[in-house]
């Protein structure tokens, strides 16, 4: 048939349907006992109207997919053909249950390379979602499989047609579709001799399903993010830092922002107020201030319903200096998290240590990590977030000159699309005079995301004017993660080779 002859309708099936319908299930499975009584089918397009899908070209059928609704509990473990069947072979239709179950998808021989098996399974994954379901299940025969029974068994059958060895009708149609073979089931089919009874149960599952709950216990999936791409002045005194920050978490608060982002180090030009000769004493004196900060940067999350990623200050315990950065959320926890990698910079001139513990941290607007800066240039980090499954990774940075602004922000755009997540990067900008070692700022803060058909061309959601303060918003789709992670033109997290190489820590 030429293809500009087709005319093609995807739509609902109607109970007019059926005589259409029959010569077209009993031309497909005249070894099965051919189409369903009238009465089956009628019963179905009542009961689940969204449920049966067709195509038609030109008024005629050609292509068919029946489905209920089941609870996967029962369905997902082994069951027959049968179990679906009520009395007068009515379908079993469950309007309460939690999955669908593809009965039948038909296909008019003469049609057969349009792939139009493909577009009735993406039409009910479509349902499937839309009505956030957890599962389509489905019995799969093997139709070819009678050819190879003498040669073998039926699960090294399937395991070479998961290797495209062989070729079958059924099975290698639904792997192509993203169905997993969840387990083998036995006389699923008994009448069903080219398959000699058995099947495969299949599964798609719904990586967008949300169980059941009060909105209250919800976790967003759109989620706002400010950031503060920050100018370094001289201050007074720690109450003047303070009413700037506060500045900026009003400011990103009116916006909705769920965060708010500061930079590295933000509150260094209260070293001016010391003596500048010896450095470790002026960094150990701007860490007299870093509980204070920390105290009422929290009660500002409380405040403006907003969490805060406080950018980084010095942290003196058991006389050592580290370099810390809190997540104050707005219900009053506070998290810590301590740079991990410290630069040449800062452990020669500060004697800064760094921390040995790196922690993905529940938030209600996703998961989110914090690498400091040089962190983020070591990739084996990211690798820990994703396999706590981040959902945002925040750098608050500090970079005195392009190139080495430049090493964080390539850095942070590969983290993003190896691990499939969000980043953010925010730094300060300006000039320091009179502190040493913060003379001079570059910034130029951004968000990345994967880098995938979902999100921008060029992986980048927001980036601010460089060396100029300002804020800077980005609204991010958790669940587009969840699309790109599973059903990406490329899948990262999911392709990588533990056959040959594995991430471990200590």
């Amino acid at each position: 048939m030429a293809h500009e002859e087709l005319h093609l309708n995807l739509r609902n099936l109607t109970v007019g349907d059926y005589s259409q319908l029959q010569t077209l299930m009993d031309q497909i499975y005249d070894d099965i006992g051919g189409a369903w009584p009238e009465e089956t089918i009628e019963t179905l397009v009542k009961q689940f109207p969204e449920g049966q899908i067709c195509i038609e070209d030109n008024g005629q059928l050609v292509a068919v997919a029946l489905t209920v609704c089941v609870k996967y509990d029962r369905f997902s473990n082994p069951h027959t053909y049968d179990d679906l069947i009520l009395r007068n072979e009515k379908i079993l239709h469950n309007a309460k249950g939690d999955s669908l179950y593809g009965l039948d998808v038909f296909i008019h021989p003469d049609y057969r390379g349009y792939r139009l098996g493909r577009r009735l399974y993406e039409a009910r994954k479509e349902l499937c979602r839309s009505m956030n379901l957890r599962a389509i299940l489905a019995g799969g025969r093997i139709p070819s499989y009678y050819r190879y029974a003498d040669q073998y068994t039926p699960e090294e059958y399937i395991q070479r047609v998961d290797r495209r060895e062989i070729y079958d009708p059924i099975l290698t149609f639904q792997l192509a579709n993203d169905f997993q073979v969840t387990r083998l089931m036995h006389k699923y089919l008994p009448e069903d001799e080219k398959s000699q009874g058995y099947a495969t149960l299949l599964e798609w599952r719904n990586i967008l399903y949300t169980p059941p709950s009060t909105v209250i216990n919800t976790r967003k999936t759109q989620v706002r993010l400010g950031a503060v791409q920050w100018q370094m002045r001289e201050f007074t005194s720690v109450e003047e830092v303070l009413r700037q920050v506060e500045y900026f978490v009003d400011a990103l608060s009116d916006y909705k922002s769920d965060f708010a982002l500061f930079p590295e180090f933000f509150n260094a030009p209260l070293m001016g107020l010391t003596d500048q000769v010896d450095q470790t004493r002026a960094i150990r004196f701007l860490a007299g201030f870093t509980e204070q900060f920390r105290d009422e940067m929290s009660e500002m999350a409380v405040s403006y319903n907003i969490n805060i990623i406080t950018g980084s200050m010095p942290l003196l315990e058991d006389d050592r200096v580290y370099n810390v950065s809190y997540l104050c959320h707005r219900d009053g926890r506070v998290d810590e998290q301590r740079k991990i990698h410290i630069t040449p910079h800062e452990r020669r001139d500060w004697v800064i240590e760094g921390g040995n513990q790196f922690e993905v941290f529940d938030t209600d607007a996703g998961r989110v990590a914090i690498m400091i800066c040089y962190d983020i240039e070591f990739p084996e980090l990211g690798r820990m977030a994703a396999a706590a499954d981040v959902d945002i990774i925040c750098v608050p940075f500090w970079t005195d000159t392009k190139n080495g602004y430049l090493r964080v922000r390539h850095c942070a755009q590969a983290r993003a699309i190896e691990n499939e997540c969000y980043v953010v990067i925010t730094g300060s900008v300006g000039n320091l005079p009179k502190v040493e070692n913060l003379d001079v700022q570059y910034a130029q803060s951004s968000v990345f995301s994967p880098s995938d058909f979902a999100f921008p061309h060029d992986a980048v959601m927001a980036e601010t004017t460089p060396n100029t303060e300002m804020i800077m918003f980005s609204d991010m789709d958790l669940e587009k993660l969840k699309l790109v992670r599973n059903e990406g033109s490329v899948t990262n997290l999911k392709d990588r080779r533990p056959d040959l190489y594995r991430f471990e820590t200590s």
